[in-house]
C-alpha cells in the first residue's frame, strides 16, 4: 500500500467509525461559530453571489448545509466515501449535494469545473493535514474551481495549533477522547508551516485579497471544562 493509499484509508477509517451524532468529530462545530463568521469575512469580496458554493473537505456536511442558506447552490466534496455518505444522510431536507473527490486529482477537479463552471469556494482545514506532496495540488484545485469569477475562503491551522494539540496529548491521562480518535486513525493535524499556505495559494495563480488570524472552534473541552480553540489563519483569494 502506498502512502497516498494509507492516507485515504485513514480518512475512510475515521469517518467510517463516526456516527450521525452532531459534534462527534472534534472539528464538527456549530456553523454559527464556524461557517457563518467565515462567510461574513468572504462576502465583501464575492464578485458573483449567483455562483454555486463548493465546500472542499466537507466531511459530514455540517458546514455545507449552512453554506446552502447563503448561496443558490451548494456542493460538498470529500476524499472519503464514508464522509460523503454521512453528509447525505444528515441532509434530510436535501439542501445541498455531496460527491467524493480527491482534490489532488487534477483531472477530476478539472472535470468538475467543466461541469459546474466557476464557483465560490469554502475550504476549512484541509491543506494543513494533507500529505506534503498533495498540498500544492489542493491549492491548485481551489484555483481551478473558482476560475476567473469566483472567490475562495481558505482557513488553515497554524503551527501554534500543533503546540496546543501536543500539550493536550501529553497531559496526564492522555488526550481528550475526540482528539484521541484523530490520532488513533493516524491523522496528523497542523503539519503545514505558517507561510506555506499563502505561498501555495499564490503559486497556484491566486491573489490574496484579505487575510487575518482567527481560531477554529472544536467540539471538545480540556479537563477544566474550557473549550478547545485552535489558532488558524484565514485568506480570501481570487484572480483580482
Amino acid at each position: 500500500m502506498t502512502e497516498a493509499q494509507r492516507y485515504t484509508e485513514a480518512w475512510e477509517g475515521f469517518w467510517g467509525n463516526t456516527s450521525d451524532v452532531p459534534g462527534e468529530a472534534i472539528w464538527d462545530s456549530d456553523p454559527a461559530l464556524t461557517a457563518a463568521p467565515h462567510l461574513d469575512l468572504l462576502q465583501p469580496y464575492v464578485a458573483d453571489p449567483g455562483l454555486p458554493i463548493l465546500d472542499l473537505g466537507c466531511g459530514n456536511g455540517t458546514q455545507t448545509r449552512h453554506l446552502a442558506t447563503r448561496f443558490p447552490r451548494a456542493l460538498g466534496v470529500d476524499l472519503s466515501h464514508a464522509a460523503v455518505e454521512l453528509a447525505r444522510r444528515a441532509d434530510r431536507a436535501g439542501v445541498a449535494r455531496y460527491e467524493q473527490l480527491d482534490l489532488a486529482d487534477a483531472e477530476r477537479v478539472r472535470a468538475l469545473h467543466e461541469r459546474l463552471g466557476d464557483g465560490n469556494v469554502y475550504m476549512r482545514a484541509v491543506i494543513h493535514q494533507s500529505r506534503p506532496e498533495h498540498r500544492a495540488p489542493v491549492a491548485g484545485a481551489v484555483a481551478e474551481l473558482i476560475g476567473t469569477a469566483g472567490r475562495a475562503f481558505v482557513v488553515e491551522l497554524t503551527p501554534a495549533a500543533k503546540e496546543v494539540l501536543r500539550d493536550l496529548a501529553e497531559q496526564p491521562g492522555g488526550p481528550p477522547e475526540k482528539l484521541r480518535r484523530v490520532f488513533a486513525h493516524g491523522l496528523t493535524p497542523a503539519e503545514a508551516t505558517d507561510d506555506e499556505v499563502p505561498a501555495l495559494l499564490r503559486s497556484a495563480g491566486l491573489e490574496l485579497l484579505a487575510e487575518g488570524r482567527t481560531e477554529l472552534v472544536m467540539t471538545e473541552c480540556r479537563r477544566d471544562g474550557t473549550r478547545i480553540d485552535l489558532p488558524a489563519r484565514w485568506f480570501v483569494a481570487g484572480r483580482g
